[in-house]
């Protein structure tokens, strides 16, 4: 397995063309695109990395998993009043599908769908409390409590935030948010701003590979049945409007964000952590798609298989 990740890890070193970084995020623009990482951890305890998979890097909306995570264990089956379980087919900060379905988001996953399950877990407390609750919570699945919030990239997005803030005031208009606006943001923000590395990321994700628990700990982070509903909508809406395409070419529930990176999760056999700067046109990572992609056709861990 690992001469397998360091194939990958060479080829991609190989590649000419690596995407863009995402720039209109003025604090991830400057990040080198030539860097490249891979973390396999499998249910039974092992690790397999290749490049730069101690390098911390801004998770984004991967975080998007372990809020709704968390929110489905403080609110349970409710949150679904809230936002939907259906693919967007538009772009991750669209606002139009918002207009012409009652500010309700599509997912959780879509920008103004995670906007919505933040405010669904502040349970009336200050962002500070919220995001103690979530770094608490992303530490503790990864056992690491050295993962940080980057404040520079959360400042950076906080100064950028128009468009996040016309989804968020849309959805406050409509009656679907209970707290201020501004406050939800703040935590947001910081949310996506996380920073982790790849071997980080693959352990925080084991608790998808085996129905709720992170098996080399023994913990249970979630009931099976839920466990198999996060990876669904992982499938279904993690990669925006190339959600179909991700299913097709890697057959695994996974999710990106625009920092670069993309988890996997491939259940009964473990999670993987890519994490390449430069995006394609949707906003998934080129070379972390490519990637997986290589790592599914040579070890048939697609869903779509035995």
């Amino acid at each position: 397995m690992q001469d397998l990740i360091n194939d990958i890890a060479a080829a991609m070193a190989n590649a000419e063309e690596r995407g863009k970084v995402a720039d209109y995020i003025p604090e991830l623009g400057h990040v080198d695109p030539q860097q490249f990482a891979i973390s396999l951890a499998t249910v039974d305890g092992k690790v397999y990395s290749a490049g730069c998979a101690t390098t911390p890097f801004s998770i984004q909306s991967i975080s998007k998993v372990f809020t709704l995570t968390i929110a489905l264990g403080q609110v349970g089956d409710s949150l679904w009043s809230k936002v939907g379980r259906e693919p967007s087919g538009d772009p991750f900060n669209s606002i139009v599908q918002l207009e012409h379905e009652s500010g309700k988001p599509r997912n959780p996953f879509i920008n103004a769908g995670a906007i919505a399950v933040v405010d669904a877990i502040m349970m009336g407390h200050e962002p500070k409390e919220t995001l103690g609750e979530i770094l608490s919570f992303v530490r503790y699945i990864a056992n690491d409590d050295s993962i940080y919030f980057d404040h520079a990239v959360a400042a950076s997005e906080m100064a950028h935030r128009d468009r996040n803030a016309s989804l968020a005031h849309f959805m406050k208009a409509f009656g679907r948010l209970r707290h201020d606006v501004d406050k939800v943001l703040g935590t947001y923000f910081h949310q996506c701003a996380i920073a982790m590395s790849c071997e980080q990321l693959a352990h925080a994700g084991l608790f998808l590979a085996s129905d709720g628990i992170n098996k080399p700990s023994g913990i249970r982070v979630v009931a099976p049945q839920r466990a198999r509903r996060i990876n669904s909508l992982m499938m279904m809406c993690g990669h925006y409007d190339a959600s179909g395409e991700f299913a097709f070419r890697v057959g695994l529930p996974g999710k990106s964000g625009v920092g670069g990176g993309i988890l996997a999760i491939a259940p009964g056999h473990g999670s993987i952590a890519v994490w390449s700067p430069g995006l394609d046109a949707y906003g998934n990572s080129l070379l972390g798609t490519q990637a997986l992609e290589m790592f599914v056709q040579r070890t048939g861990w697609s869903v779509f298989g035995h």
